[in-house]
């Protein structure tokens, strides 16, 4: 009894100065959300399991973010349910303490104390660029052992770079390895939407009447343009757009000098214009400026990207042609790469993949290639479920491009179980048994299948069941060069394994005496190890 009482007087103790305890102390880490860093007024748990303040998870919705927590996870904001609990005992810690109880929060603080968030990892991208390089590398060594790809008829604006893509001529190739004897693969590093002329569309809003300065170099004519499009009045902007677009498109040594960081902090806006017109000419002279390579850094670094995902998201047509364009022609750059995924644009380039624009498939296939280049992009991929979405696309117009994109994915240890998890193997047996697919196609099936079978025990019985060393057989035989040397390696690991389990079975047999269950070389369904 007297030590029941001495514990029950203890607490009574403790409860009687709770309260006072409390005075002047900090909240509890728990209350305050990770993103805004302050107290939560409606905090909601979100897919993943954390709880942040709900106008957090909204702007980061908006703008694409899903940033880093300290703990290195990531949040899923896909779902986002009130978190009442935790409510009631920030508003009770609140009385307690004598602290005010949290204000709704100021939406335009949040959204920049995100767009802080985002600046900082755009900033860790680029610190990261020497790791960047060695997961291409890796890829190249993984996937395809370092092909020697040439991409012909390529009009490029890159430099040539040891290893890397380089540019010749008008009719230019980029090659990724020199070697010899390359396949070809019809490649381009220009987005389709922009051309020489402008589109049928457009020529309805840029009017020839409208003269360009022959000097475009000078000051005074990038204050004028400047102007117009920060003057309020809609028919300014627009005149100034179609004439910086038509001076972008024609002057190709005008881009570089154009490309300022005010210019592009005053195009930023106009890039989700409610006039289709405005909106339109701004894209389209993002994809211009950006066809220059020492451009694409200084535009991702302006902020130009959340604005283009949001027009590739619910723009008009045509800008989303040209958002898609420029995401891709920004994707070339290898400093790039990681922001923009960071920044929300691989999930629309999946959906662009099934647009009814010829022009948005092909450079949103394109920037997807490039993009996973990147390990941590084709993770990301992979969480999308991209595998599904390219397999069922092998077989239509894009099946060259899905293919490219698939082997990148099939190089991580993500991208290689969800394949195998879709039935990829049949998928791509069936690729392989068609006549009338590519040279280029054949080997990137056979590639892709080398890198599945490397480290699961799932892709023997999946190739058994789709009847791959028939086909494979076949490959030897009247493939190119590059597809027989993978599909002999194929060939041999599953042999390699069938061998093993074979005298795996045989020590059993020896070690218990030849019990009859036991069938030497011959697999559950009666057939022969040996035999494909």
């Amino acid at each position: 009894m007297g030590g029941n009482g001495k514990h029950r007087w203890k607490i009574s103790i403790f409860r009687s100065s709770f309260p006072s305890k409390l005075q002047n102390k900090q909240p509890p880490a728990e209350f305050i959300c990770p993103i805004s860093g302050s107290l939560m007024f409606d905090p909601v748990v979100v897919s993943s399991g954390q709880t942040f303040e709900r106008t957090s998870v909204q702007v980061c919705r908006d703008l694409g973010l899903s940033p880093p927590l300290p703990d290195g996870s990531k949040p899923d904001f896909t779902i986002a349910i009130p978190n009442s609990a935790l409510k009631s005992t920030i508003l009770k810690w609140c009385d307690n303490s004598g602290s005010p109880r949290p204000a709704a929060p100021d939406r335009t603080s949040v959204e920049n104390a995100v767009r802080t968030v985002m600046d900082s990892l755009i900033e860790a991208a680029d610190d990261k660029d020497s790791r960047i390089r060695v997961s291409e590398r890796e890829l190249l060594e993984g996937v395809a052992e370092k092909p020697d790809v040439l991409f012909s008829h390529a009009a490029t604006e890159l430099n040539h770079r040891a290893t890397h893509f380089y540019s010749s001529s008008s009719e230019e190739s980029v090659i990724a390895n020199a070697i010899p004897a390359t396949p070809l693969l019809p490649f381009t590093t220009r987005p389709l939407c922009f051309s020489s002329s402008l589109s049928s569309s457009s020529s309805e809003v840029v009017s020839d009447e409208i003269t360009i300065n022959p000097n475009p170099n000078s000051a005074s004519e990038g204050e004028e343009l400047v102007s117009k499009l920060e003057s309020p009045d809609i028919y300014e902007q627009e005149q100034g757009l179609i004439s910086l677009r038509k001076l972008t498109r024609t002057k190709e040594e005008a881009r570089v000098s154009l490309c300022t960081p005010r210019l592009l902090s005053v195009i930023r806006p106009l890039l989700v214009s409610r006039y289709a017109a405005v909106q339109t000419n701004a894209v389209a002279v993002i994809v211009n400026v950006s066809l220059d390579k020492v451009n694409k850094v200084k535009i991702v670094r302006s902020g130009i990207v959340p604005p283009l995902i949001d027009v590739m998201k619910g723009g008009f047509p045509e800008s989303q042609e040209h958002a898609t364009g420029a995401i891709f022609s920004l994707a070339l750059e290898d400093e790039n790469k990681v922001a923009i995924g960071v920044l929300g644009a691989l999930q629309p380039l999946l959906h662009a993949l099934r647009s009814e624009s010829e022009r948005s498939r092909h450079d949103s296939a394109l920037a997807l290639y490039h993009l996973s280049l990147v390990q941590s992009n084709r993770v990301k991929l992979v969480k999308l479920g991209a595998v599904s979405t390219l397999l069922t696309m092998v077989s239509g117009e894009l099946a060259g491009r899905a293919m490219l994109v698939l082997c990148n994915l099939a190089a991580c240890v993500e991208g290689r179980s969800a394949m195998l998890d879709a039935n990829a193997v049949e998928v791509l047996v069936g690729m392989l048994r068609r006549r009338e697919v590519s040279e280029s196609t054949q080997e990137n099936c056979v590639a892709a299948l080398h890198s599945l079978s490397h480290g699961s025990m799932r892709f023997k019985g999946l190739a058994r069941g789709a009847g791959l060393a028939e086909v494979l057989r076949e490959v030897e035989e009247r493939g190119s060069e590059r597809a027989r040397e993978k599909a002999g390696k194929i060939l041999m690991v599953m042999r390699g394994r069938d061998e093993a389990a074979a005298a795996a079975a045989e020590g059993v047999l020896l070690e218990g005496g030849g019990v009859s269950r036991y069938r030497v070389g011959r697999n559950a369904c009666g057939v022969n190890s040996t035999e494909f």
